[in-house]
């Protein structure tokens, strides 16, 4: 899931982004990739807070739409269960995550 504060100074949208321990399980780390760093899945990794959650936080830009998902452990990938859409990866049966900040 995710939370959004508009910035009122910048055109910016602060992104919360959390994934809790209930939807990971018991993984090490977590990745999220998208468009907004060219799907590098090595360029944000997710903090793991003591309770197993993992959060972090992102500048975007207002008025665009991002593809995004989560990379457990390297090797799962895993959507958003409340993105404001889903979007075709161009890979068969995959969807990726959208985030609106229109």
């Amino acid at each position: 899931m995710f939370t959004k504060t508009y910035l009122k100074t910048r055109p910016v949208c602060k992104v919360k982004f959390r994934l809790t321990k209930q939807q990971v399980g018991d993984v090490d780390e977590v990745h999220i990739a998208g468009e907004f760093n060219d799907w590098d899945t090595r360029a944000d990794s997710m903090k793991k807070l003591k309770n197993g959650d993992f959060t972090y936080v992102l500048d975007l830009k207002k008025g665009n739409v991002y593809q995004f998902r989560y990379l457990l452990n390297k090797t799962e990938w895993i959507n958003d269960e409340m993105a404001d859409g889903y979007s075709p990866s161009g890979f068969p049966g995959v969807d990726n995550s959208v985030i609106s900040l229109t």
